[in-house]
C-alpha cells in the first residue's frame, strides 16, 4: 500500500514541478513554428501586434475527450471567430495523425503539432506521467503575453467557455 502512495506522491510533485514551468500569466508567450493540420507553418510571433491566439492543448487524437473539446471547438468557432482571436488547438501527436482527426472531424481550425514534445514542455503542458499533453488552454494577447490560462478545461462545454473568456479578455 505505501508504494502506490509514493508514486502518486512522486506524480504529483512532477506535475506541479511542470506546472511551475508554465508561462505565467502577464508573461510573454514562448515563441513556436509548428506544422498543422491544414498543412501550414505557423510561428506565434507572426501574430504578435495583429491578432490574439488561442491555444487549447489536448492529450491525444481519437480519444472521447479530444474529440468531445474538439467538436465543441468547432460548435462555436463563429462566436470565437468574432473576437477576431486565431484557434489553434494542440497536441503531441504527428502531423499525419492531427490531419486524419481534423478531417474526420470537419475542423474548420488547425491541429498543431508537436511530436518533438519541445512546445509542450515550454508550456509546461507535457504531462511527465504519460508523455502527453495536459487539457490546457492558453490566451495569448496581440502583444504576445498570457493573458489567461485555463487549467480545467471541461471538454463537452469548452467551445463556450472560450467564447466567453475572449468577449471577457477584451
Amino acid at each position: 500500500m505505501r508504494m502506490p502512495l509514493y508514486l502518486a506522491a512522486v506524480a504529483a510533485s512532477l506535475l506541479a514541478f511542470n506546472a511551475a514551468a508554465a508561462p505565467k500569466v502577464g508573461e510573454v508567450a514562448p515563441d513556436f513554428t509548428l506544422q498543422a493540420s491544414d498543412g501550414k507553418t505557423y510561428k506565434l510571433s507572426s501574430f504578435r501586434g495583429k491578432q490574439a491566439v488561442v491555444i487549447a492543448w489536448f492529450p491525444k487524437a481519437f480519444t472521447g475527450g479530444c474529440t468531445a473539446e474538439c467538436k465543441s471547438l468547432r460548435e462555436n468557432g463563429d462566436q470565437i471567430g468574432n473576437s477576431g482571436a486565431a484557434l489553434f488547438a494542440a497536441s503531441v501527436d504527428d502531423v499525419a495523425t492531427n490531419k486524419k482527426f481534423a478531417e474526420s472531424l470537419g475542423l474548420d481550425y488547425p491541429i498543431l503539432s508537436d511530436p518533438s514534445k519541445e512546445t509542450a514542455k515550454a508550456y509546461g503542458v507535457l504531462n511527465p506521467a504519460n508523455n502527453l499533453a495536459q487539457r490546457w488552454t492558453f490566451f495569448i494577447g496581440k502583444d504576445g503575453k498570457v493573458q489567461a490560462i485555463d487549467q480545467a478545461v471541461q471538454p463537452s462545454s469548452h467551445g463556450a467557455a472560450v467564447a466567453a473568456k475572449l468577449k471577457t479578455l477584451k
